[in-house]
């Protein structure tokens, strides 16, 4: 299975913020939109990825301040990317490798989607499924076929 069909499955909706927005702004859009993530765009360009770690990290470091820091701050800077005709296992090494939840998926430079380690257990899990199925559907036909004497 390859990033695009997950992709193609999940939709393409992108949430995003510029890095000039309050923290406060990017944590209602991601509450309100149960996204755990928020791709950073200026001038029409990525420049960085938002995740709830990074809100907690900003927590942790400013306290009570927290909600008036800026986005551009606390992001995580040029964020390594997938790409749609990754492999799904290949995938999985890289998000394990760079210990992340959320990767921007880019094809050359757009921006087509973020995929989240939940999008992937679950396309796996969806696609063993599948297999599960057509195995059991191929043993069953092969027992009904009598044997030949």
């Amino acid at each position: 299975m390859k990033v695009g069909e997950i992709l193609a499955i999940k939709g393409s909706i992108l949430y995003t913020i510029a890095p000039g927005k309050k923290l406060s702004e990017a944590v209602a859009t991601m509450s309100g939109q149960d996204v755990g993530s928020l791709v950073c765009f200026d001038q029409g360009r990525m420049v960085g990825m938002l995740t709830f770690r990074e809100v907690l990290r900003a927590l942790q470091v400013h306290g009570a301040a927290w909600g008036g820091i800026a986005v551009g701050d606390v992001m995580v800077r040029d964020p390594v990317v997938g790409r749609p005709e990754m492999e799904v296992d290949g995938l999985r090494k890289l998000m394990l490798d760079q210990h992340v939840r959320y990767l921007p998926i880019m094809e050359e430079s757009m921006l087509i989607g973020v995929i989240s380690f939940h999008d992937v257990a679950k396309a796996i899990l969806e696609e063993q499924g599948y297999e599960n199925r057509m195995l059991r559907a191929y043993i069953h036909d092969q027992a009904v076929v009598e044997p030949m004497a």
